[in-house]
């Protein structure tokens, strides 16, 4: 059952050294202060999952905390490259790391089989791709009953899920609304989960018709953190901030910049850092 606690304290009970873990969004309500808040525990060996990494995954390999990347699609979106992550599987800085590439598709599915318990996900794709001649992890399955070919990839079943929503009602219930992702697979998916949110409410009201309410029981802590998906945006709070993406380009275009940008901008800061930042970005939702 959720429980509404800091998010140092949350990351501290919730994440563990080596630990297989999610920063789940998809361009909206990516959890940069929770990420943050683990760059600044110091977490290391960890496996990262997640359907498109980008900014916030680029300075967690940056920082050394990461020996695997499963994933699809990665880059910094509108921009180009993730410098720090191409940097660590070319020239192994800060450390080597180890990668595994799917489609959204083999992730989505992925997530959806963990979701509901299941050791891998069969669906209909990588037919002529050849993604499946540099990753073990695709397979090749005969379905019973048809005798059709169709592809299989294990399941993912994270230590812990980190998402960012805009609500929690004060039992602790999430309330997303915009574009959902696979946030709530990777919630499901997980044994643990820490939800960041922009506010607490009483209790849900004009609920949009595309939103998604994830039930207490399947969430370990709530945390509330204004800005939390900072730079990215919070349908209906603050938009994206595009000009830090472009800025981040630069920034991790230099090792020696990259770690001073690391010390002043989230090593030296805490967590109600995100509410400075985007006090401009308010109210252009």
């Amino acid at each position: 059952m959720a429980k509404f606690q800091s998010l140092k304290d949350a990351v501290a009970e919730n994440l563990n050294d080596g630990d297989i873990v999610a920063f789940e969004g998809f361009t909206h309500l990516i959890p940069h202060a929770a990420a943050h808040e683990a760059i600044r525990q110091d977490r290391k060996n960890l496996t990262l999952v997640r359907m498109t990494p980008d900014v916030v995954y680029d300075q967690m390999i940056g920082m050394g905390m990461v020996d695997k990347i499963i994933f699809s699609y990665a880059g910094n979106p509108g921009v180009g490259l993730l410098r720090r992550m191409r940097d660590a599987i070319e020239n192994n800085w800060p450390k080597a790391l180890e990668i595994e590439e799917h489609s959204h598709a083999a992730m989505a599915n992925a997530y959806e089989a963990g979701a509901a318990g299941l050791p891998c996900a069969v669906f209909r794709g990588y037919k002529g791709a050849g993604l499946k001649d540099v990753n073990d992890n695709i397979r090749e399955i005969t379905c019973p009953f048809t005798g059709e070919k169709l592809a299989a990839v294990p399941s993912v079943r994270p230590d812990v899920t980190f998402i960012h929503a805009q609500k929690a009602n004060k039992r602790g219930d999430i309330l997303i609304e915009g574009i959902i992702g696979v946030q709530k697979e990777a919630v499901l998916a997980a044994k643990r989960a820490v939800v960041t949110v922009e506010e607490v409410v009483d209790d849900f009201e004009d609920v949009h018709v595309n939103a998604c309410i994830l039930p207490r029981w399947a969430v370990s802590s709530v945390c509330v953190v204004e800005g939390g998906a900072h730079p990215s945006y919070a349908h209906g709070y603050y938009v994206r901030d595009n000009a830090a993406y472009v800025e981040w380009d630069k920034i991790a275009s230099d090792r020696t910049l990259f770690r001073e940008w690391m010390q002043i901008n989230v090593l030296d800061v805490d967590e109600n850092i995100f509410v400075a930042r985007i006090n401009t970005l308010k109210g252009a939702a």
